[in-house]
């Protein structure tokens, strides 16, 4: 059993984390400052004696006991993260230095949850780790595309100048429940409006691709990247292979949902990747991993839990106005 700290855990990808850290006898220290993340997330983990949540922002020093850390602190959604982009950066780089300063205190394994935006909009398909990235540095998205570069930086320097055990995962997209509901994520927002008949916001003609990763894959990828020796290292891509266009992904949720929502077009935001898809090779070989959810099962659980969640939200709302 070890004492496991996991930053960002209350937030979409976070929350599972824990809730499958608790499941083989872990101790979990949760720590969010709750931006995005929200305590309904881990409200089922409360009454665990292993679990205990702290509200606390990483941009801040941190004073605890832990032999493991997962940090995945930061906003990771566009609409979230260019809410307060300074604040952004701080979080991927203040948290980090912070964050590796508690490792190197506690001797402790420590990953980093990076993401397939430190790619931007790729050169190469599919992308490898080998792959530097082709990223505009002054954008809109550059807070989160270059905060989670500059923590990559900060890991890989720390190992080298400190010995300090680090892991470097590069999350594609993933998705579930427990996804915020106004997130501006596109599994997000095709579902929510579907489930409310109202119109499908296509950007573009649709045509360009992402690849979409459950998120009980990734907690098990996370978890195994975690367990490696300290000779892995990472940077290791996870996510699904598996490429799939944003209008295939309207059409095959409007089909489970069975919506009577049309497909309404808009622009391209600035700096939308065109593609985007992992090459999994090093996961394969080193975590002896990949993802075994197909996307049309991914995508009904997802649309079983913002039903739910709508559903409740309507029924909260209609007691309080009579």
């Amino acid at each position: 059993m070890a004492r496991i700290l996991v930053t960002g855990g209350a937030g979409f990808i976070g929350s599972h984390l824990c809730e499958a850290l608790l499941a083989m006898d872990h101790e979990v220290l949760c720590v969010d400052n709750f931006y995005t993340g929200t305590r309904r997330n881990v409200a089922r983990l409360l009454s665990n004696p292993r679990f205990e949540l702290m509200r606390h922002d990483v941009t801040f020093p941190l004073y605890v006991e832990v032999d493991e850390i997962y940090n995945l602190a930061c906003p990771a959604s566009p609409i979230h993260y260019q809410y307060d982009p300074v604040q952004t950066t701080k979080t991927s780089v203040h948290g980090a230095i912070n964050m590796l300063g508690l490792a190197k205190r506690r001797r402790a394994k420590i990953l980093q949850a990076s993401t397939s935006e430190v790619y931007g909009d790729p050169e190469v398909h599919p992308q490898p780790e080998t792959y530097w990235g082709h990223v505009n540095p002054i954008g809109f998205r550059s807070c989160y595309d270059e905060g989670k570069r500059c923590a990559e930086t900060l890991f890989f320097d720390y190992r080298r100048q400190h010995n300090l055990r680090i892991k470097v995962a590069r999350i594609f997209n993933t998705y579930g429940p427990r996804m915020h509901p106004d997130d501006g994520r596109v599994v997000s927002n095709f579902v929510v409006q579907a489930l409310t008949n109202q119109p499908i916001t296509l950007y573009g003609d649709g045509s360009q691709t992402r690849s979409f990763c459950y998120v009980d894959d990734l907690v098990d990828a996370l978890m195994r990247l975690m367990a490696t020796g300290d000779d892995v290292t990472g940077p290791t891509n996870l996510g699904n292979p598996g490429e799939f266009s944003m209008r295939q992904l309207a059409e095959m949720v409007i089909e489970l949902t069975g919506s009577s929502s049309p497909i309404e077009h808009r622009p391209l935001p600035c700096d939308d990747p065109k593609q985007r898809r992992p090459d999994i090779s090093r996961a394969k070989e080193t975590l002896g991993w990949e993802p075994a959810i197909p996307l049309r099962q991914g995508l009904q659980a997802t649309i079983n839990y913002f039903d739910a969640l709508l559903s409740a939200d309507h029924a909260t709302s209609r007691l309080a106005a009579q």
